[in-house]
């Protein structure tokens, strides 16, 4: 049975940095893609960031390019997501995923594993 379980969330003010942690289990990561989304109140879901099977290539969404940027530790069976340069509108629920097949995406209905989300709150 695949389980995720996100971390590191928190209150911080504008310009502040978070690392997510998204802990997986019941998986075998080389035949997983995994992806960052957030969905803000009375918003859609947004991707944020995905990385290949076996921490191959990544993308990250326009909206945080060159703020955020998604890595992956198979040693530790972790997902992270690294934050910089916070801003009010990235606060959000953030959820990690896996999707499973090759190559990767921001699409949420490709992905089959959700964890339950982590709050970042960033305050101006």
């Amino acid at each position: 049975q695949v389980h995720l379980v996100e971390s590191g969330g928190g209150s911080v003010q504008a310009g502040g940095s978070l690392r997510l942690s998204c802990a997986y289990s019941g998986l075998t990561y080389s035949n997983y893609y995994m992806g960052w989304f957030r969905q803000a109140p009375g918003k859609e879901r947004e991707g944020v960031a995905t990385i290949a099977p076996t921490g191959g290539s990544t993308y990250v969404a326009d909206s945080v390019k060159g703020r955020f940027s998604i890595s992956q530790d198979n040693a530790k069976n972790t997902l992270y997501l690294q934050m910089n340069s916070l801003k009010p509108e990235d606060t959000a629920m953030y959820y990690c995923a896996a999707g499973w097949g090759r190559g990767s995406s921001l699409q949420a209905r490709r992905y089959n594993y959700w964890g339950q989300g982590t709050q970042v709150t960033v305050s101006s």
